[in-house]
């Protein structure tokens, strides 16, 4: 795999796709939804994609793609190289907002993760990395992550998850929200872990994310020395729903330790 070719590529495209996205605010969204009334895709998400794929299938044809708007290929398995694409990860923030959304690129090769693009398009503000080549931000090197405590943390969390709800007790993660300095919540899964990569976030923790969600911060967060786990603390399944922990190194074991370890959900 010639990651520098790759990534010099996927860096071009992903800022034309930006522009593409922000062109588009002038003019009137088609918006559907999935999963429920909540779950927002419009146009110009199947658009973004659907630009993604013809660029990758004109370049690199013998690679492969899976995408949020399932466009690319049905994949049950990593071999190869396998691009995973959100192409606006927070929708519903660029529906209402018109920024705090990003483009979101992870690119595996036999199931390991390569390069790891995010763009939070609006601010124009790139993330990406290679793997054993470090983590950037806007072309700047990110430095390793410090530790930190429970009680000067700050960590990603959306309310959700510490009021009644299907998937967790919120008195477990109520718990841990009393105990840090303070908590955010950005609507967009691949800003958060891009900020905990850069060190503006200490964790950050969700029920439930897809691949392409997550598919790209997982990389930048290897480069940085984080920590990447399900709630449990186990390996992350890059093809399937996850609960996500990601986390600064010390952190994580103190809050799995304290928090989470032996509960029920």
């Amino acid at each position: 795999m010639h990651e520098n070719e790759i990534l010099i590529y996927a860096k071009s495209w992903i800022k034309e796709a930006g522009e593409r996205i922000k062109k588009s605010f002038q003019t009137t969204l088609n918006i559907e939804t999935k999963s429920n009334a909540n779950d927002l895709v419009t146009n110009i998400d199947k658009e973004t994609e659907q630009f993604f794929i013809t660029k990758i299938n004109q370049q690199f044809p013998e690679h492969r793609i899976l995408g949020e708007e399932g466009n690319g290929d049905e994949l049950e398995e990593l071999g190869g190289v396998v691009w995973i694409i959100d192409p606006i990860d927070g929708t519903m923030n660029f529906v209402h907002q018109q920024r705090n959304f990003a483009i979101s690129i992870g690119i595996y090769e036999n199931g390991v993760g390569k390069i790891g693009l995010i763009y939070d398009v609006v601010h124009d503000e790139l993330y990406h990395a290679v793997k054993g080549k470090g983590a950037h931000f806007n072309d700047k090197a990110l430095p390793k992550l410090n530790e930190v405590s429970v009680s000067e943390a700050i960590i990603g969390l959306n309310a959700t998850w510490v009021t009644p709800n299907r998937r967790i007790d919120p008195l477990i993660l109520g718990t841990l929200v009393r105990d840090v300095r303070g908590t955010r919540s950005y609507g967009s899964a691949a800003i958060e872990i891009a900020q905990v990569a850069a060190g503006r976030l200490d964790a950050y923790i969700t029920m439930r994310l897809s691949p392409w969600d997550f598919a790209a911060g997982l990389i930048l967060m290897e480069e940085v020395g984080g920590v990447s786990t399900t709630l449990k603390g186990e390996p992350i399944q890059i093809l399937q729903q996850n609960s996500i922990f990601i986390s600064k190194p010390g952190l994580h074991k103190s809050i799995l330790e304290n928090y989470l370890q032996g509960k029920e959900w």
